[in-house]
């Protein structure tokens, strides 16, 4: 029997395991999965149109032909007049003019695309022109978006439950080595002495019978017959309940004779894991200052590895995108020359979002209590004083 009952407890165990993670890796694959469909269909729609050569784009090749012909053998002289002339020029210029689609919309860039539409981060660099584009971009954010928030606050939760055990760990750890340094070694031994001693007399002495608990204490004796029986009622009864062996557990009974049920009850727990999302980011309670610098810890990692592969910034100018980018405010006045590489970053980016969102959440929090703190201070300084009127 017992050969038989481990595997299945293994098995009820692997099972278990699988839906408690089943919810959170249902929104994680499922993001994955939009964003690959929104890569293969921007990829075909923007990479393959026909570049036209509009009309702006021959007055422009037509102004640049004037400035460099009329441009004198002495450049000191006309150098400033040159620079601005050109700078006026260029302003007016596409990019699309002077880059193959093909080359911006590959896979890994349309990816690219698609992750800064539904994080809603938007740097600029990157946006359809067609028409068809613009619409399936539109519809694309429409479902990304949420899509997103959902497993922001989804991952938000496992991130606060982390955050919450760490901190009351901490706490619980910082108060011990404070007890441990106010408790004086004699004082310590003599209590666990004490203690130990009470133990070992509530062990040996034998459980005293109903009467002889009634004996030992005069103040039933006292009272009148009623309350007297009432009480004696009350304690045979509380009596007989700390004797009584726990009863079996019913359902174990039902599951073991009906599958079903133990699958029904599985299926409900997924069901509340689902309706439980984002009440563990509500229940977060740490100090702001905490979640401050867990941000620019995590920020600081990212900007020492980013210039690596982006050689064109250093720490400051990483630490900045990285801030604009976890904040989603994506300026676009940094770019990025190799996505690809950064594509393997976006999940140091889903969970910086996340950490961001929940110092949000407890900043949001911190900023409701002191303006409620705020209003009841000026409503009592605002109440009329009560008058004492001589009787």
């Amino acid at each position: 029997m017992a050969s038989t009952s481990q595997p299945l407890r293994g098995k009820r165990a692997c099972t278990k395991i699988f839906w408690a993670v089943f919810p959170h890796a249902c929104f994680i694959l499922s993001l994955v999965i939009y964003a690959f469909l929104g890569a293969l269909m921007f990829s075909h729609i923007e990479g393959n149109r026909k570049v036209n050569l509009s009309e702006e784009y021959r007055q422009f090749l037509q102004s640049l032909w004037y400035i460099s012909r009329n441009l004198s053998d002495n450049m000191t002289e006309n150098e400033e007049v040159f620079k601005d002339r050109i700078h006026e020029l260029l302003n007016t210029a596409e990019r699309d003019w002077f880059v193959n689609p093909k080359d911006i919309w590959t896979f890994f860039g349309s990816l690219f695309f698609c992750c800064t539409v539904f994080t809603t981060v938007g740097y600029g660099n990157t946006y359809p022109v067609t028409r068809a584009g613009k619409y399936l971009c539109m519809l694309y954010a429409l479902f990304g978006i949420p899509l997103m928030f959902l497993v922001l606050t989804d991952m938000g939760d496992i991130l606060a439950t982390v955050l919450s055990k760490s901190y009351n760990e901490f706490r619980k750890l910082q108060s011990k080595i404070l007890a441990s340094k106010l408790c004086s070694g004699s004082v310590c031994n003599k209590g666990e002495e004490a203690k130990s001693r009470a133990q070992s007399k509530i062990v040996i002495n034998e459980p005293l019978t109903i009467m002889e608990v009634l004996k030992s204490q005069p103040g039933v004796k006292r009272k009148p017959i009623k309350y007297r029986n009432a009480e004696i009622f009350e304690m045979l009864i509380a009596r007989e309940n700390a004797n009584a062996k726990p009863a079996r557990n019913k359902s174990i009974e039902r599951w073991s004779s009906c599958p079903e049920l133990a699958r029904g009850k599985t299926m409900s727990r997924v069901m509340e894991n689902f309706n439980n999302i984002g009440k563990q980011v509500e229940k977060l309670d740490v100090p702001i200052v905490l979640m401050v610098l867990v941000i620019f810890v995590y920020i600081s990692c990212a900007a020492a590895i980013l210039p690596n592969w982006e050689t064109r910034l250093d720490f400051q100018e990483a630490f900045y995108f990285c801030f604009i980018t976890l904040t989603t405010i994506g300026f676009g006045d940094t770019q990025l020359e190799h996505p690809k590489f950064f594509l393997f970053f976006s999940l140091y980016i889903i969970i910086g979002m996340e950490i961001v969102f929940i110092a949000f959440k407890l900043g949001q929090d911190r900023l409701i209590s002191l303006y409620k703190k705020v209003i009841s201070f000026c409503g009592e300084k605002k109440m009329p004083s009560k008058k004492v009127y001589p009787k």
